[in-house]
């Protein structure tokens, strides 16, 4: 690769960055263990942690709230999230500029809050700060991305341009991730987006979903493996390695900022819609169950001509 085809693949990435400023939302997740001196998926009991937080919203299922909360020792840092409690009174009465507190359980497959108590209100409710403006299109291509060479769970090479003509919903993610709620989260959305996507009668079938992973450990034959633990259909879902300062840079410029701590990483998250068209539909930068929002872009995404 020349020089000048080097820098013009700089230039690109740091266009595509420029044009997700506006749309990023910022959250600093820590993937380590709460339990350093054992595996994740070696707990029985869940582990505890008090939270202190704001209400950013109560979500309409009754059982989720957003929270913008600080630091939670041996956990992760201050950030943004979805909680979900087991029982929907936790909630009764809350609003968005509550200040809570709460309990987090987790357990390797699963975490909820409890004992969530109100112990004030902001005045005035924080709001968010308004889209920074840029000078970049608006619309957003897959050929606006640079044509790394990536590298698919069989050892086959992969291009993002590749998939055009097809629904295409992107994360990115490692496989050591020992959080049931960051990384193997964003596997079962899609494991449960493409169970539902399947069985629809009327459903698309020309979607494709990958898992992109930014850990040089992760080889082809470990994310086969992993990817048999979400029972995956490899005719619409692959996971992904190549490059590592190529994958850093494509996460990048979708708002995924990753560094790395000992041997696991500090990251955000992106889920990350094309429709069949090439073009970009939708961007999430929040983890949780997004579940339902995959479904119903990528029916809307298969369509697009």
């Amino acid at each position: 690769m020349s020089v000048r085809e080097d820098s013009q693949k700089e230039s690109t990435v740091r266009s595509l960055a420029g044009y997700f400023l506006g749309l990023a939302v910022s959250m600093s997740v820590s993937c380590r263990s709460p339990e350093p001196s054992g595996s994740a998926g070696t707990r029985t009991e869940p582990q505890i942690f008090a939270v202190k937080g704001v209400v950013r919203e109560v979500r309409p299922d009754g059982r989720t709230v957003v929270v913008k909360h600080g630091e939670i020792t041996n956990y992760m840092a201050a950030m943004t999230m979805p909680f979900q409690t087991r029982d929907t009174n936790e909630l009764t009465g809350l609003k968005a500029g509550d200040e809570i507190s709460f309990r987090l359980s987790v357990t390797a497959d699963e975490s909820w809050i409890d004992r969530v108590t109100r112990t004030g209100r902001l005045t005035p409710i924080e709001t968010a700060a308004p889209p920074v403006s840029t000078n970049a299109p608006k619309e957003f291509h897959l050929t606006n991305i640079p044509d790394f060479a990536l590298t698919n769970e069989f050892g086959q090479p992969l291009s993002l341009r590749g998939f055009r003509g097809r629904a295409l919903a992107f994360t990115f993610f490692f496989t050591r991730c020992p959080i049931p709620e960051y990384c193997p989260r964003l596997a079962k959305n899609f494991q449960g987006a493409i169970e539902r996507l399947k069985a629809r009668p009327d459903g698309p079938t020309n979607f494709h979903f990958l898992s992109i992973s930014f850990d040089p450990v992760d080889t082809p034959v470990l994310l086969r493996s992993y990817a048999r633990q979400y029972k995956y259909d490899s005719n619409h879902w692959s996971f992904v390695t190549g490059n590592n300062e190529q994958i850093l840079e494509l996460a990048r410029g979708f708002g995924v900022g990753i560094t790395r701590e000992g041997s696991v990483y500090n990251h955000n998250f992106s889920t990350v819609i094309f429709d069949a068209s090439g073009r970009l539909q939708n961007m999430w930068p929040i983890g949780g169950d997004m579940t339902d929002q995959i479904v119903t872009e990528i029916n809307k995404a298969a369509r697009a001509k």
